[in-house]
This record gives C-alpha cells, structure tokens and sequence, in this order.
C-alpha cells in the first residue's frame, strides 16, 4: 500500500508556510491593522495560523478572541435550519405565522436568511452598532419610519434587523435567549469553547486608525442587544476553525450536510450585478481566482473578520484583526486558500471498490437514453445513482435511495426530482421515468413507452 507524497493532515510545507506568512503579512502592513491573525483548515483539521501586529504587547496567537460581526448570521442561520429540520418551522412560512411583527409580516423566513425580505439595511438611530442595545429595548424598537424599503421577494437588500428578526425567532420556538440556545445547540457540540457574546480575556480591543497618520482610536464594544444576531459574537482562529470544518462536512448533533448544502446554494442574484458574488441562506457566496467559495465576512466598530470554505478544495482560510478599516479582510482569508490549493493540491481520495452491490442495482447501470441523447447510469455509494450524458455537458444529477425504492436528485436540473425504475414483462426494468422524462435502454426502439409514441417504421436512411 503506497502513500501519499503529502499528509493531507499535516502542516503545509515550508515554502507554503512562509507564502502564507507573506500574504498575512502584506495584508497587515498595507491594511496598517493594529494586528492580523489568519489561519488555514485543511481536511476538517487546523493545519497553519499565523500572526502580524500585537495585542497587549504580543503576537496573538489562534486563542485570542476578535469580534466577528456578520459572520454571527451564519450561526444564527444554522439555529433556524434546525428548526425547519425538526418540523417547528418551513422556510415558506410567513414570520407572521411565528412572531407579531407587523413591520415584516409579509416576508418568509427563506427571504430573511437570504435578505430578501425587503427590510431596511439598518436599524433604527443612533448607529446600532456603536450604541448600546437598552436603546431599543424590544423588537419593535428596531424598526425605523421606512421599515420596508422593497416589496419581498423582490431583489437581494441586505438587513441586519432582518437577522434580529430571526434571532427572535429562535427565542421565540426555543423559549430561551438566542445566545443560551446557540451555545447549548452549536457552540458545545462542535467544542467552540472560546466563542460567547461577550469578550473573554484573552481578547482584542477594538481600534480604528487614522486615515493620514499612524495614530489609533479605541471603538466602544457595545452590547447591542436585539440586535445581537446580525454581529455580536466574539470568538477566536482556533474556534472558527472548527465551525469551517462543520461547514464543511456537517456534524449529526447540529446540522447535517444536506442542509448546509442547502444554505450555500444560491439563493438570489446579488444587488450589485456582480456575479461572481451572491447569497445563500444566512451565507455569502463569491468566486475567487476561479473557485466557489462560501462563508461569511464580519465587522463591527473596531473589528474586521472573514472565513471562506473551499468544498473543491476541501480548504477553508480565516483572517481576523482589530481595525475597523484597512485590510480587504475577505481576500485574504481567500488567498489563504488560494495559496495552499496552488502550492499543495488536494491529493484524490483512493478509488475503493463497494463492499456490498445489490445485483437489481447492477442491472440498471449502464447505457440509458432520453430519446436519441445518451446516458450513463452509475452505481454508487448507499444505493446512490448518477446519470449524466455520455458525451459533452448536460443534465448531469446525483440521486439518493429512498426507502420506497425510488431515489431523489441531489444536484443540477434534476434536483429535488423523483426517479423512478418502472418494470415491464418479468420484472425486468423496461425504463426509468425521472420528473415524467422517459429513459429507455434503446434510442426510440419500437414499442418503447415514449411520451408521443415511436414511428413503427423505427430508424432509415434518407
């Protein structure tokens, strides 16, 4: 048995190690932060953190906790996915059907995780995020003389009161505070000791520079109360990536990887037009360098954050630092994945022969055809399938077996859709029907169940 030349596990390799340094360090001295802490996941595991700058007269380390503003709304999204997984909400519900908010009555739950609901971008005066949280005492105090700026469901208007509307909502299915539930239900499970809605020593303080000279600024770190869920936790490198290596693969005791998959796809087209970037369900999507990344990026008077995840790459970068401007916080976390993908590329899992195949399963593999177009049917893992066209791009999806005997699409156009095996003489399979297309084991052979019927003449030459 061979193995590989890199232990996908291990740290990386001394010239990815200082690349990585360089770039954190490049980031710092030109975003001029106070101090700049990155790290790497690869595999689920911390593989590399890095530090520039100080905080109280040393380097920190991936145990100092930084505010991470926005980047709370991913784990508040994951709460209110494990509600919809339970049965206690639908992502089509009405927040009306929960709470007694009239300023968002007519918006979805789905359209508050991916800011469509058409709220306003902030929440009522002075600047919340500077001010302490007792100013707006209850949810209703949130809300300013134009809550609603668009019609929802119309366009992507990103809210942060849209946000503590959903904090609410857990509190409100839960019966307990939204930061007692998010510690019970994801910070323990996933070991994120080091991450609360307070600052815990040791932590960074917040600072803003000046524009024209070297000189700093200390921010207010405010309790911003109801408005907590759309930026107040605090948490660390160490412990951010452990939540990475959740979103990367799931975790049974908080949230499986068919709902994370869910949250990261596309869920509305980005307000600026650049599509290269968009928003899922209570997660950001962008491109970089030509990879898909998701995640989230965070700031808060004094505090800069971001943490992107590499599904491809099976990588995910962290940047934290304690400005509130200067460094493009988000492309560094990216090139940290960038640089390791480049300098280290994945090695491919081994091929592995099943362990176990069911032979009526065997019988449906191989050529299929939707009309003169040509498939392939493969056996995978689990009774899984996949289809995809024999030749050039199309309609290529991954099925799941359901325990009816029919299976479910996982991915591309068939996704959600239902295929099924449909038995002709015998019980032999005669042909696949998948969302009413018909796939039969011929292209158009005579007497073939095809929508429109076959010409009985069947195939000639002109």
């Amino acid at each position: 048995m061979t193995t590989p030349d890199v232990d996908e596990f291990a740290e990386p390799l001394p010239a990815t190690r200082r690349a990585l340094l360089r770039r954190l360090a490049r980031g710092q001295a030109e975003g001029r932060a106070p101090s700049l802490v990155g790290a790497v996941v690869r595999e689920g595991q911390l593989v590399w953190t890095g530090a520039r700058g100080s905080v109280d007269g040393s380097a920190p380390d991936a145990d100092v906790q930084y505010r991470i503003g926005s980047l709370t709304k991913t784990f508040v999204a994951v709460l209110v996915m494990r509600l919809r997984d339970e049965g206690l909400l639908d992502l089509g519900d009405p927040l009306a059907k929960h709470l007694d908010v009239p300023e968002a009555e007519g918006a979805t739950v789905a359209q508050l995780l991916a800011h469509t609901s058409g709220l306003a971008a902030e929440a009522r005066g002075p600047w919340w995020e500077r001010t302490p949280g007792a100013l707006r005492p209850e949810t209703a105090d949130i809300f300013g003389e134009r809550p609603l700026i668009h019609p929802a469901g119309r366009r992507h208007h990103y809210s942060n009161p849209g946000f503590a509307l959903l904090g609410a909502l857990v509190e409100r299915l839960r019966g307990a505070p939204w930061g007692e539930v998010l510690a019970h239900e994801v910070l323990e499970p996933l070991g994120m000791g080091r991450t609360s809605l307070e600052p815990r020593a040791p932590h960074a303080g917040g600072w803003a520079v000046h524009p024209w000279a070297d000189v700093l600024l200390p921010e207010p770190a405010e309790d911003t109360g109801r408005m907590g869920p759309a930026g107040q936790l605090w948490s660390t490198a160490g412990d951010l990536a452990r939540f990475a290596a959740f979103l990367l693969d799931g975790d049974g005791r908080v949230l499986g990887a068919e709902s994370l998959a869910e949250m990261r796809a596309p869920a509305v087209a980005p307000e600026t037009g650049d599509w290269d970037g968009g928003y899922g369900l209570g997660t950001q999507l962008v491109r970089h360098g030509g990879r898909f990344l998701y995640g989230h990026t965070g700031s808060m008077p004094g505090f800069l954050a971001s943490l992107w995840v590499s599904a491809e790459d099976r990588l995910a970068g962290i940047a934290l630092a304690n400005t509130t401007a200067g460094p493009a916080i988000g492309a560094i976390a990216a090139d940290l994945i960038r640089i390791v993908a480049e300098h280290e590329p994945r090695i491919p899992e081994p091929w592995r022969p099943l362990t176990e195949a069911d032979p009526a399963l065997l019988a449906l593999t191989g050529p299929w055809y939707w009309g003169p177009r040509a498939y392939h049917l493969r056996l995978r893992a689990d009774r899984g399938l996949e289809l995809a066209p024999a030749t050039g791009g199309g309609r290529a999806s991954r099925f799941r077996a359901e325990p009816d005997g029919t299976w479910t699409g996982l991915d591309g156009y068939y996704a959600g859709e239902t295929l099924r095996v449909v038995e002709g003489k015998g019980g032999a399979p005669a042909h696949l029907d998948l969302g009413t297309f018909v796939f039969t084991r011929e292209p158009y052979a005579p007497g073939d169940v095809v929508p429109g019927g076959v010409d009985p003449e069947g195939w000639r030459a002109l």
